[in-house]
């Protein structure tokens, strides 16, 4: 397993793997520091998530190799389904994977999610339209649900 340490404009940002893919990208303490060289595995995904916080780039085409269940596996895919600056809410993302009883686990496996931003469990929102739950603080969330759709910013908040 690889890493690389990069600064981001919602901290310093950790991301993990090998030849398979990119395993995670998660969000760091401060404290951390920053790679002074990106492993050739891993450049490709650097480059592209610093693209996407430029505002340049909407979708990630880099290989992923994230690790869970077979029913995290599900939710995740579903996930990457949500257009870039588009949110559906958890009800939604539950009918959607054919089971609307399922939506705490479907809560659950989205909050699990180990690859930050690029599987975008950001764009789930609650059913009323609020911001519910993220593990990188909520802060985090509406910023980058604002940088996603600038516009929407007075009707989603």
């Amino acid at each position: 397993m690889i890493q690389a340490i990069v600064n981001t404009p919602l901290g310093k940002t950790k991301i993990t793997g090998d030849t398979a893919g990119v395993s995670s990208i998660t969000v760091l303490n401060d404290e951390a520091q920053t790679s002074k060289t990106i492993p050739a595995e891993l450049k490709n995904a650097v480059e592209q998530l610093l693209a996407y916080f430029e505002g340049t780039l909407k979708d990630f085409d880099f290989p992923l190799a994230p690790k869970g269940t077979e029913f995290q596996q599900k939710v995740w895919s579903a996930l990457l389904e949500i257009p870039y600056g588009k949110t559906i809410s958890y009800l939604e993302l539950s009918k959607k994977l054919g089971d609307v009883k399922a939506i705490r686990a479907v809560a659950a496996a989205n909050g699990k999610n180990p690859l930050w931003i690029v599987v975008p469990c950001h764009r789930v929102i609650g059913s009323d339209g609020s911001l519910t739950g993220y593990a990188g603080g909520l802060w985090r969330k509406k910023w980058l649900l604002e940088h996603e759709n600038p516009s929407a910013q007075q009707s989603l908040f």
